[in-house]
């Protein structure tokens, strides 16, 4: 009811109101939800190792003094063809696309972990930022903790933008020494000139330092290191547009305006890309209540979670069939929380599955999911969980 309420009426306003809505895209399993959740300060948006945990948009609200910014986390960009191997429904391809229509800044994030992906945008995420040109863009390299090898970043950086950030064309340069007998790890510093005019607003958004680089590991080897890295701009401006033919031959996206390195889950670097969105917004009403979180509903929430842990849980396709229906929903006499959810399974080997030896495999479900509502609501919560068959 609370919730309802503030999402209902009409929102306070400060005196000079800011906003910046933010699309955030990417392949499935880049971390999307997992830098909102941490942009926001509390987990509202579920987050799993397997693809395609969010299953629809869903707006995230940070209000800080007079600027809101509204977080579109969307659903990982994927094919018709994998939408159907997993059972997805329409708007997980249709969702993104609203989300940029709406959006003043999108955010596109790259899991640099992953060695098959990393070297090029999909089809899909190049397709969506081609279709809206005119909506500045940011390149977010996630997960830079789990990369041994630096000095790749500089790599990717390159490929991931055709060589153009800002307008301007890149000049790579790296001199690597080669030395076994030392392992000390100079700090990674990449560099972009800025145009005068806009140097004094500029974070420092392309460059990591030692502290950033705090619980990763240099080449096992010891033979290689970074001495000097960086990348030089030069002034070159690149088309806004462009066609199918264009698009075929891409591997990047030449009209990023900036380059972000962060491990979201660590929440290293968040805070830099934070301050850089809110220096970023735009003078405009609030659409939200500064007390708003999320626009989902508490109901909603609920679902996403117990979703969550359906499918770390469960093996390969088997949790994208499960379908939820929640039968109990109230307070109790203490205040608390209780709700009792039915997970309908269509095989009777998936519910064996999904129940576990002696009933673990729910149980655990039940217990973690429990724990995480109780940390969204802020209140204690009763979860029951029930499994059958669908009829």
């Amino acid at each position: 009811e609370e919730q309802d309420r503030l999402l209902q009426n009409q929102p306070d306003q400060p005196q000079n109101p800011k906003v910046l809505r933010i699309a955030i895209i990417g392949a499935p399993n880049a971390g999307k939800s997992t830098l909102s959740n941490q942009l926001l300060g509390r987990k509202v948006f579920p987050v799993s190792r397997k693809v395609h945990t969010t299953r629809c948009k869903a707006r995230g609200v940070v209000t800080y003094e007079d600027t809101q910014l509204i977080i579109l986390d969307t659903p990982g960009l994927t094919s018709p063809l994998k939408a159907k191997r997993h059972k997805l429904d329409e708007a997980m391809l249709t969702d993104p696309w609203d989300s940029m229509k709406h959006a003043d800044l999108v955010l596109v994030l790259v899991d640099v972990s992953d060695h098959w992906t990393r070297n090029c945008l999909s089809k899909e995420v190049l397709q969506c930022l081609s279709e809206f040109p005119e909506i500045p863009s940011v390149l977010v390299l996630n997960k830079v903790d789990l990369l041994k090898k630096k000095y790749i970043l500089l790599e990717l950086v390159t490929e991931l933008t055709e060589g153009i950030v800002n307008g301007r064309k890149l000049e790579a340069r790296s001199a690597f020494e080669h030395n076994s007998s030392s392992s000390a790890k100079p700090p990674l510093q990449i560099t972009q000139a800025s145009p005068p005019e806009n140097r004094a607003r500029e974070p420092h958004c392309l460059q990591e330092t030692g502290q950033a680089q705090e619980g990763c590991s240099s080449d096992n080897s010891g033979d290689t290191r970074a001495s000097e890295s960086s990348l030089v701009a030069e002034a070159a401006q690149g088309p806004n547009r462009y066609g199918p033919r264009d698009l075929k031959n891409m591997k990047g996206w030449p009209c990023f305006q900036e380059i972000f390195m962060l491990a979201a889950l660590r929440g290293e670097e968040v805070d830099t890309l934070k301050r850089y969105l809110l220096m970023h917004a735009k003078p405009g009403p609030w659409e939200f209540h500064s007390e708003v979180l999320t626009s989902q509903s508490p109901q909603e929430i609920c679902d996403n979670i117990i979703r969550e842990k359906v499918l770390e849980y469960l093996p390969l396709e088997v949790p994208y069939g499960v379908t939820q229906v929640t039968e109990i929903w109230e307070e109790g006499p203490s205040g608390e929380l209780l709700i009792v959810q039915n997970l309908l399974v269509p095989r009777k080997s998936h519910m064996v599955m999904l129940i576990g030896r002696g009933g673990k495999v729910i149980s655990r479900i039940a217990q973690e999911a429990g724990q995480d509502l109780m940390n969204v609501f802020l209140c204690d919560v009763r979860l029951k969980l029930k499994v059958d068959v669908k009829s």
